[in-house]
């Protein structure tokens, strides 16, 4: 099991803790998580999408010259693809784009990612996030203090409406629960920053 620095609010390190090695610890899988990454890109497309063909175009119900003796191309109607105004030939329409990776795959992009954070040792552990009040100045010294201020995914185990309102002012800055994370999400920003309590969390869950 690997060990990592948990640091306070003040950037100090007050201890250390043994990550498992079935989540943290496993050599990435490029393929798996880009396969996650298409996906929830898929799953975010709303499809809504729309061309109209030459049926849904306005106009165009009369032939536009006759059959023969014009010297010209045959036209049954001036809304055919040629046409300015036209309908559009196999253009977009609405559709749903989302889709479902087997559960085997999911967890395996979401531990090849967290293991490719501590790999770069981008994963910093907090002891706890508490603040006083919702103060955006407190949560960019919190973060300045732990070198984490410019693309960083804040995680806890449980909502915390000060921390929160607090970050979402700042650019480059998300917060997460636990059971939100997603791979898109951790490869997104540079920084990892976790609470220990949604460590002990991460691993229950998905160390089975």
């Amino acid at each position: 099991m690997a060990k990592v620095d948990v640091y306070n609010m003040e950037g100090s390190v007050t201890g250390s803790i043994e990550l498992s090695d079935a989540i943290f610890g496993i050599e990435p899988n490029q393929d798996v998580m880009h396969r996650a990454v298409l996906n929830q890109l898929a799953n975010r497309r709303q499809g809504t999408h729309s061309t109209k063909t030459r049926s849904e175009v306005r106009g165009g119900g009369r032939k536009p010259y006759r059959q023969k003796g014009t010297g010209r191309a045959r036209q049954g109607t001036i809304r055919a693809a040629q046409y300015i105004g036209g309908g559009i030939v196999f253009g977009p329409k609405p559709r749903d784009y989302s889709y479902t990776l087997p559960k085997k795959v999911r967890r395996l992009a979401l531990k090849s990612a967290l293991s490719a954070k501590v790999a770069d040792k981008k994963l910093i552990i907090v002891e706890s996030l508490e603040l006083d009040e919702i103060k955006t100045k407190k949560m960019i010294q919190v973060l300045s203090n732990l070198n984490a201020l410019d693309s960083t995914l804040l995680v806890t185990e449980n909502r915390d409406q000060k921390v929160e309102m607090s970050s979402r002012n700042l650019v480059g800055v998300k917060t997460a629960l636990v059971n939100t994370i997603n791979v898109f999400d951790i490869l997104k920003f540079d920084k990892f920053v976790v609470t220990k309590d949604a460590v002990l969390k991460v691993q229950e869950v998905y160390g089975s």
